[in-house]
């Protein structure tokens, strides 16, 4: 079986989905890799890195889709909306595409891959399972936001993010306030600390309380009604506009508090909560810094303009969409690990094979066969239930 490594065609991707050091692994398992030229150029993985790898190295995209038999892609069609379609005259009945696609949202883009035929496997719908966690992209992905996010405020603030008392007098601390403590928000959390702040995080699940203080930060616990606030995936659920309005009133203090906002509330496949109003913009002292990590989603600050930094009142409010891009190096090396570790989660001696009866297959599988299979997606379109699971040994 064939193993393709295309180059990233969306705007500003500098990802690549392999990197040289995973490819014995999959060479192990009986698998050929072929890479385009340049794929993993911009990540600082140049092409003999690949070729040293026993990788074949193709200079024509075409090629790379008609000798493969899975191709493995950082953003997909879905993910790469504009430029991915040109992807589809080369894809073949049968072919296994591997990567983002924005399943939730971009329901056209699986239904164009079922036409095709080909079946569509999205990394934004691995279970958050134990058996899944090497697998688990988004977690690897979130991990750099929230390290990036920091060294963006820090870069854009206009003061100092740690204490210090020096002959000129004692510098105050940073305080820089994180809503929503899921990956990205603790790792924001940790990044902030190491660099001096005093950071105060609050997400609506209580549970987090414990990893949030562990990591240095105090838990703003807001008295609200929160069983309810975590789905089965571990993320947290959409809440009542109800619940929202209060929430923003009671955080509204802390905010006005803060010298730093990093938001990173986002709902899969939905629009981002309205977390920070232009009211609680207003009320922080001019200098200060939101980092909206939801902007790819609408944003959580009223203000947030995707790719923008939006000056009101003196507040920087920045909405970066794909923050991981701009550590490459890295974040290939960890997106490589976690696209190789379920790859060879489909393979059995040398070829592909799906047991629908297992929940990793099942739950990242979006079409095969001609049409979209997966449950949660064939809602959204509006199709009835498939009630047969069924074993695919090709």
């Amino acid at each position: 079986m064939i193993v393709g490594v295309t180059k990233e065609t969306y705007p500003g991707e500098r990802r690549v989905s392999i990197i040289p050091d995973h490819i014995p692994s999959l060479t192990k398992a009986g698998l050929k890799v072929v890479v385009e030229s340049g794929a993993g150029l911009e990540a600082g993985f140049p092409d003999p890195l690949y070729s040293n790898k026993d990788a074949e190295i193709l200079q024509n995209r075409s090629e790379i889709f008609s000798k493969s038999d899975v191709i493995l892609q950082v953003r997909a069609l879905g993910a790469n909306p504009e430029n991915g379609k040109s992807d589809l005259e080369f894809m073949k009945p049968g072919q296994v595409i591997i990567g983002y696609s924005e399943p939730l949202s971009e329901l056209d883009a699986s239904q164009e891959l079922a036409r095709k035929n080909v079946r569509l496997f999205s990394m934004e719908l691995m279970p958050r399972i134990t058996r899944a966690q090497s697998m688990d992209s988004l977690s690897s992905m979130a991990t750099i936001a929230g390290y990036k996010a920091v060294l963006l405020a820090a870069e854009t603030l206009p003061k100092m993010f740690p204490m210090m008392m020096t002959a000129a007098g004692t510098i105050a601390p940073a305080h820089v306030f994180v809503i929503g403590a899921g990956v990205a928000g603790l790792q924001a959390i940790a990044s902030s600390r190491k660099l001096g702040a005093v950071v105060f995080a609050y997400d609506v699940r209580p549970a987090v309380k414990e990893q949030v203080e562990s990591l240095g930060a105090k838990f703003m616990e807001l008295e609200l009604e929160t069983q309810d606030a975590e789905d089965k995936g571990g993320y947290a659920r959409e809440m009542g506009e109800e619940f929202i309005k209060k929430q923003q009133e009671m955080m509204e203090r802390v905010i006005a508090e803060s010298d730093v906002v990093i938001t990173t509330a986002a709902i899969p496949g939905k629009k981002a909560p309205i977390l920070v109003t232009t009211k609680m913009v207003e009320g922080m002292d001019s200098g200060s810094v939101v980092i909206d990590l939801a902007a790819e989603r609408g944003g959580n600050c009223e203000l947030t303009q995707a790719d923008k930094t939006v000056v009101h009142n003196g507040v920087s409010i920045i909405g970066p969409t794909n923050l991981p891009a701009t550590v490459p190096y890295h974040a290939s090396q960890m997106y490589s690990k976690n696209i190789t570790t379920f790859l060879l989660h489909l393979v059995k001696e040398g070829e592909l094979n799906l047991d629908m009866e297992d929940e990793i297959t099942r739950e990242t599988l979006v079409t095969n066969e001609g049409e979209v299979v997966h449950e949660r997606i064939r809602d959204l379109l509006g199709l009835p239930t498939k009630t047969t699971k069924e074993s695919d040994g090709s």
